[in-house]
């Protein structure tokens, strides 16, 4: 299993995506005020489940890689870190932030509104490609099982996840409304994540030999 310094270091990266807002956080605002708190916090719970599935898929499939190939370790490494770098690129290129709830949706029951939180993470192409690319530069299959490493590693992410999201769906509608008047911290969220994925990326790269 990971140790603690491997596990801290992997809750930063964790810290840097979920404060940054995508399509999961934004999903996550545009529900909590109009519907409430009990709303956002089903449309989360559908996300995290979401990411389980997206963990358990790169669990069995990079197991079984691993066992067959051992340098598809190495393989994987490399596309990560490719990866990464691509993420850091876009990050520092983006000029957007929005916090700001999408107007309009409609009001669902609570089991269709954690189905669409569900939905909208397993079709988030970009989720998964950032579970494979992120996942195994904290694996080490030599010290355990790859799934439990990767099941814990997925835990991790949701409990960081549902701090993060906990106060957005807490404080969502006051967000949006402070980001919007300071511009000059617009693109902070970017510059943060950006620099995370770099030096994830550099340290994938030459720094994840086994």
């Amino acid at each position: 299993m990971p140790d603690l310094s491997t596990i801290g270091l992997f809750a930063i990266a964790c810290l840097a995506l979920t404060a940054t807002p995508g399509p999961d956080m934004l999903l996550i605002a545009s529900r909590s005020p109009s519907q409430g708190r009990a709303s956002g916090l089903a449309t989360y719970a559908g996300i995290a489940a979401g990411t389980y599935c997206h963990a358990l898929a790169a669990a069995f499939g990079l197991s079984q890689l691993f066992l067959a190939a051992p340098i598809a370790y190495d393989i994987v490494r490399y596309a990560g870190a490719a990866y990464l770098a691509y993420l850091a690129w876009k990050a520092f290129r983006s000029d957007g932030t929005a916090f700001a709830p999408v107007a309009g949706l409609p009001r669902y029951s609570r089991s269709r509104i954690f189905r669409q939180g569900l939905l909208t993470n397993l079709l988030n192409p970009k989720m998964a490609l950032f579970v494979l690319a992120l996942f195994p530069q904290f694996v080490r299959p030599e010290t355990g099982s790859v799934a439990g490493q990767i099941l814990l590693l997925a835990t991790v992410l949701n409990l960081i996840g549902l701090v993060v999201n906990g106060l957005v769906i807490l404080t969502a509608s006051r967000i949006g409304a402070a980001l919007s008047k300071r511009t000059r911290f617009q693109r902070a969220p970017q510059i943060l994540l950006g620099t995370v994925f770099a030096g994830l990326a550099a340290r994938l790269a030459f720094g994840g030999q086994r």
